[in-house]
C-alpha cells in the first residue's frame, strides 16, 4: 500500500464530494485533507441555506480535524494573489487556500474555473 496523498480542498472540492458527484471518487478514500476554517465556513453557510443546520453542523464536525490555519505571510500572499488576478474575480478564501496549498507543496482541488490552469492545481468538475 502506498502514502495517502495530500491534498487541500477548497470549497467546491467538499460540495461536489457531498453531492456525489463520480469525478470525485478518487478523492474520498486514501487522501489526507486539509482546509481552512474558512472553507468550512462557506460549506456551513451552503448547507444551512441548502440542507438544513443538522447538515451544516454534521459536516462541519466532519472536517473540523482537518484545518489548518493560514499564517500573516501566506495571507499577505494571498493578498497579492488576489490583486495579480484580479479580473478572474478569485474569492479572498480561494486565494487563502491557493497559497496554503503551494506552501505546503500539495494539489489545490477545486472545480472553480479561475484556478483551471493555474500550477499545482488538481481541477475536478
Amino acid at each position: 500500500m502506498g502514502t495517502v496523498a495530500p491534498y487541500f480542498f477548497d470549497t467546491y472540492a467538499f460540495f461536489e464530494l457531498i453531492r456525489g458527484n463520480k469525478n470525485y471518487d478518487p478523492y474520498r478514500k486514501e487522501v489526507t485533507i486539509l482546509t481552512t476554517r474558512l472553507n468550512l465556513m462557506e460549506l456551513y453557510y451552503g448547507l444551512l441555506l441548502r440542507k438544513g443546520k443538522i447538515v451544516a453542523e454534521a459536516y462541519y464536525d466532519r472536517f473540523l480535524p482537518y484545518v489548518v490555519e493560514p499564517s500573516d505571510d501566506i495571507i499577505k500572499k494571498a493578498s497579492q494573489l488576489k490583486a495579480f488576478f484580479k479580473t478572474k474575480r478569485l474569492s479572498y478564501i480561494d486565494c487563502v487556500g491557493y497559497m496554503l496549498a503551494r506552501y505546503n507543496r500539495i494539489p489545490f482541488l477545486t472545480g472553480d474555473q479561475g484556478f483551471k490552469d493555474m500550477e499545482g492545481v488538481r481541477f475536478v468538475r
